[in-house]
Order: structure tokens, then sequence, then C-alpha cells
């Protein structure tokens, strides 16, 4: 059987050790909201909205819903949705850059090609 010293160094370990976790989680996800927000704004001036409807959509979803939890005070899941937001808008960006520029040498190549 452990002493009772024992049983109380195992105590407040556990305490610490508990402390620390929640402290990890425990934080308003602001970076993560801000990081969020930006890459959407910067993938609808890209053109996301046109290029890349679908995933434009569930990054302006998954970003309702991080604000939706922020307000409840759940954090850890509006960290978690924000940081997916973040991504998704991130791949619309890529999408609509990369269907602009096929456009724009599509168009070239037809304005370099002359008629007979």
């Amino acid at each position: 059987m452990p002493s009772p010293r024992h049983l109380k160094l195992l105590t407040v370990l556990f305490a610490l050790l508990a402390a620390v976790q929640l402290a990890g989680c425990a934080g308003v996800p602001v970076q993560e909201m801000s990081n969020a927000r930006q890459a959407v704004q910067a993938a609808q001036k890209a053109g996301g909205a046109k290029y890349a409807p679908e995933t434009m959509a569930e990054a302006e979803k998954l970003l309702a819903s991080a604000k939706a939890n922020l307000k409840k005070g759940e954090y850890r899941p509006a960290r978690e949705e924000a940081e997916l937001a973040r991504e998704k808008a991130m791949e619309a960006r890529r999408q609509a850059e990369a269907a602009k520029a096929s456009e724009k040498a599509e168009k070239a190549g037809k304005a370099g090609r002359t008629e007979p």
C-alpha cells in the first residue's frame, strides 16, 4: 500500500498534468480565426466563388461554424473548424488561380492562331 506521502505526490502530479493539458486547449483561438478570415477573403478576391464554388462554400461554412462555436465558448471545435476553413480557402484560391491561368493561356493560344 502506498504511503500517504506518495499519494499526495501522485495527486499533485496528476493535478499539474491536467492543468497543463487544459491550458493548451482552453485559450481563445484568436490567431486561427484571423488566419481563416484572411484566407477566405483572399480566396474570394481570387475568384473562388466562380472557379471553385464547392470548395469556397465549404470554407465559408466552416468559418461560420467556427464563429458560432466561438460565441458559445466552445474553443476547441472553433479552433479546429477555423483551421479547416483556412485550408479549404487556400485550396479554393489555388483552384481559382489555376483556372484563371488556364483561361489566360487558352485565350493567348486562340489569339496566336491565324485563320486561313
